[in-house]
C-alpha cells in the first residue's frame, strides 16, 4: 500500500512539471530572439556615409601601424566637415547583398542581425595589404559598385592588395613594385595644384615617406596624375629602380566606369597621420570621391618642367 502511495505521487509530481511552461529563453549577447526590437532613426540622416575598411591581416603584419592612427585622424576631419565614417577592420560589408551578424547574431529566423553594405555608402576607402579573403561576388560587387558611380580612395598599400585579381588594379591605376630608397625625405612635383587639397605641397614640398615604385597597369593615360617625386631628390641609381622613365607618381585620380577612384601611397609613417598636408589631401579626396567637390580627370604626360 505503501509503496503504491509513493508510486501515485511521482507519477503526480512528473505530470506537474510536464504541464508547466517552458523557463523563458535567456538572452543571446544580451539580445533575446523573442523580443522584437525598435528601429531606431538614422542619427547620420543626410549625410555622405564612407566605409572605410583597414584589413591587413593577409598581409605585412609589422611594416603598418600607422592604420590605427590613418583610421582615428580621417573619422575625426571627416566627422566635423559633415562626413560619416564607419571604421572596419573586416571585408565583410563589401557586398551588395544584406549581412548578417556571425555567432548568436546569424542569418535565418529570429536570430537574424542584419547590418550594412556597400548600398549604405557613398564611398570606400582601402587601406588593405595583402590579397585579403574577399569572396569572388565580394570583388565583383566592390567594382560594380565603383562603376555604377560610387566613391573609392586608395591609402599607402591599397596597391599592395589583391595582386591576384587584375581587375582591381585595373579600377585602382596600378600595383605597387616596391619602395627602393625605405623611408626617406624626397620633393614633390605637384602636377594638379587646383585639385582640392594638393596646393599645400607646392609651397612646402618637402616629404619623409615609404616612396613606392609603381608598376602595370600603371599608365599615364588613363590616370590624372596630381604629384609625382621629384627625381632629383632621389637615388635612381638604387638597385631596386626597376622604372626607366623616372615616373613616381604619389597621388592620381581616375574615372572607373561612372565612379571616382583617388589613390595616394603617402601615409605609410605614423608622423604622416599629424602632417595637415597629407590629412587635407586625403579629406578632399573623400569629398571629391564622394561628389561634394566636382574636379574632372584629365590624364597627361610628364610636364615638361
Amino acid at each position: 500500500m505503501q509503496r503504491s502511495l509513493i508510486c501515485l505521487t511521482l507519477l503526480i509530481a512528473a505530470s506537474a512539471i510536464a504541464q508547466s511552461p517552458a523557463p523563458a529563453k535567456a538572452p543571446m549577447n544580451g539580445y533575446s530572439p523573442d523580443v522584437k526590437l525598435p528601429r531606431y532613426p538614422d542619427p547620420y540622416a543626410g549625410k555622405p556615409k564612407v566605409l572605410f575598411v583597414a584589413d591587413t591581416h593577409t598581409g605585412n603584419q609589422i611594416a603598418h601601424d600607422a592604420v590605427s592612427h590613418a583610421m582615428a585622424s580621417m573619422e575625426e576631419v571627416a566627422r566635423k566637415a559633415g562626413i560619416v565614417v564607419y571604421l572596419r577592420t573586416d571585408t565583410d560589408w563589401i557586398s551588395d547583398e544584406d549581412t548578417y551578424g556571425k555567432g548568436d547574431y546569424v542569418k535565418g529566423g529570429k536570430k537574424a542581425a542584419k547590418g550594412r553594405s556597400l548600398k549604405d555608402f557613398d564611398a570606400v576607402i582601402f587601406y588593405t595589404n595583402g590579397e585579403t579573403e574577399m569572396t569572388d561576388p565580394q570583388k565583383q560587387a566592390l567594382l560594380a559598385y565603383i562603376r555604377g558611380g560610387k566613391g573609392f580612395v586608395g591609402i599607402h598599400t591599397a596597391t599592395a592588395t589583391m595582386y591576384k585579381f587584375p581587375d582591381y588594379a585595373d579600377m585602382i591605376g596600378a600595383y605597387f613594385d616596391n619602395h627602393p630608397w625605405g623611408i626617406i625625405p624626397a620633393k614633390i612635383k605637384v602636377e594638379r595644384p587646383d585639385f582640392p587639397g594638393m596646393g599645400a605641397f607646392v609651397g612646402q614640398p618637402n616629404v619623409t615617406e615609404e616612396f613606392y615604385q609603381m608598376m602595370a597597369p600603371y599608365d599615364r593615360t588613363k590616370v590624372d596624375v596630381l604629384a609625382r617625386i621629384d627625381p632629383a631628390s632621389v637615388d635612381l641609381n638604387s638597385p631596386n629602380v626597376h622604372r626607366t622613365d623616372a615616373d613616381f607618381p604619389i597621388a592620381w585620380i581616375k574615372n572607373y566606369g561612372s565612379g571616382r577612384v583617388f589613390y595616394s601611397s603617402l601615409g605609410h609613417p605614423d608622423s604622416a597621420w599629424d602632417d595637415p598636408r597629407v590629412i587635407t589631401m586625403y579629406l578632399d579626396a573623400i569629398k571629391w570621391a564622394v561628389g561634394l567637390i566636382q574636379y574632372p580627370v584629365k590624364p597627361h604626360p610628364i610636364p615638361a618642367n
